[in-house]
């Protein structure tokens, strides 16, 4: 039985990628080991978002390299699709984003030839690779990818060119998985894609319509979106929201830039007078809704008066959450070639900066809930304390130690960031 070591990196549609290569390789008798083992096969699902994401994936290869110099090394993903001239003496078999299903196959391959295997489409992707998965084992939510690729070409992002078309999973195939994931005792389900919202683009459906078929999935208690673009929230997927309990008081919804003038040079689809309509819309349906985003400083020419209306606008949607980017040149799109380059100085001091506006905008929702009662889907038990998430993504300490999975209804009594302190609700 040969032993297996797997590391992923960057966002939840490589989370979902890499449980299903653990079960594929599980079913064919590779027993799956901690990545810091020496084993006899290493897999690295790799990112290419940011050169951070760049480094610490060639970081991630070069550690499984020196670990064990006989192993057989696989680097899949996004930074081997964005570098298909990447060489590296000790990576035997090299995948992009096709083909990450047939990793049982071609490690078969590699042992019998051991010769160096390199599985790199040209070209953007039009197919999707269907992949199913029915556990996750050790967690409580259950991640599904009905959606990959994007046809957005937002000028900083690199994830169309590597990722390929916008393409989605069957709409039946997506209600089976999660119906089987509930069988299985999942009580939340995270939607996940590239661009989740376009789904159904290249079939005969759309979002709205597949939400509909998962809320009326019995014993599915919370659906989550993992992210979706403000446009893609229309009419149809509101009212769904306004009626329906099983999707969570919570959407992430990035922004990307606090000003018209970064977003028309980023490409984006919307000026900051839609997007907050937008969000004035969402909160007369669900009034207490968490909306966390994604915000990107220090992109060419944003100047200091730019970045400055950014933390207005921030404040003035007041997001539950901000995610923070500092601006990553990637070889390639639009925004490389822009002029008004930022320094590295500036843009981690303005990093730095939209850190602190997002632990302040943290703290001011999640002190609306103070003496309310909400529901705890409990994650972890330790030391006389339970940790769990509520719907709209408030981190819940719970006094008492409760199972597993299970909810428990509590009533939040302070906030010590970043946590929620609560106790059972009597």
């Amino acid at each position: 039985m040969k032993s297996v070591g797997i590391y992923s990196l960057g966002c939840k549609v490589n989370t979902y990628e890499t449980e299903f290569i653990i079960n594929e390789l599980k079913k064919s008798g590779y027993s799956i080991q901690p990545f810091d083992d020496i084993c006899d096969v290493y897999i690295i699902n790799t990112c290419t978002v940011t050169n951070n994401s760049d480094s610490k994936s060639k970081k991630i290869i070069h550690q499984a390299i020196r670990r064990n110099p006989n192993a057989c090394v696989v680097a899949m993903g996004c930074f081997i699709a964005a570098n298909p001239d990447y060489q590296e003496d000790g990576v035997d078999i090299l995948l992009g984003n096709k083909d990450k299903s047939k990793i049982v196959s071609l490690l078969e391959e590699y042992f019998k030839n051991k010769e160096v295997i390199k599985s790199q489409y040209s070209g953007r992707l039009k197919a999707f690779e269907d992949m199913y998965i029915n556990e996750f084992p050790g967690r409580t939510r259950a991640f599904v990818k009905i959606q990959d690729g994007c046809d957005n070409f937002c000028s900083y992002c690199i994830i169309p060119f590597v990722r390929g078309k916008c393409r989605s999973k069957k709409e039946d195939v997506v209600v089976k998985e999660i119906k089987d994931l509930v069988k299985n005792g999942y009580k939340e389900v995270v939607l996940t894609g590239i661009h989740t919202g376009s789904y159904g683009v290249d079939l005969d459906t759309n979002f709205a319509h597949l939400l509909r078929r998962l809320i009326s999935i019995p014993g599915l208690y919370r659906l989550r979106i993992s992210s979706i673009e403000v446009t893609e929230l229309n009419k149809e997927v509101l009212d769904i929201f306004k009626n329906s309990s099983v999707l969570v008081d919570h959407l992430h919804i990035p922004i990307q830039a606090g000003s018209d003038e970064i977003l028309k040079t980023m490409n984006r689809k919307y000026d900051l007078d839609y997007f907050m309509k937008k969000i004035e819309k969402i909160r007369s349906i669900r009034k207490d809704i968490a909306i966390s985003t994604d915000i990107i400083v220090g992109f060419p020419g944003e100047t200091d008066e730019l970045f400055q209306k950014s933390i207005e606008t921030c404040k003035k949607i007041g997001f539950s959450k901000l995610h923070v980017f500092p601006y990553s040149e990637r070889r390639g799109t639009a925004s490389s070639r822009m002029d008004g380059k930022i320094d590295g100085k500036t843009k981690k001091e303005r990093a730095r900066r939209l850190i602190e506006v997002s632990k302040e905008l943290e703290e001011i929702y999640m002190r609306k809930f103070l003496n309310k009662r909400v529901e705890v889907l409990v994650e972890d038990a330790h030391g006389g304390f339970s940790y769990g998430h509520t719907g709209n993504y408030l981190s819940v300490k719970i006094l008492g130690e409760y199972p597993h999975n299970e909810f428990v209804s509590v009533t939040i009594q302070s906030v010590d960031y970043p946590y929620c302190i609560a106790q059972k609700y009597d």
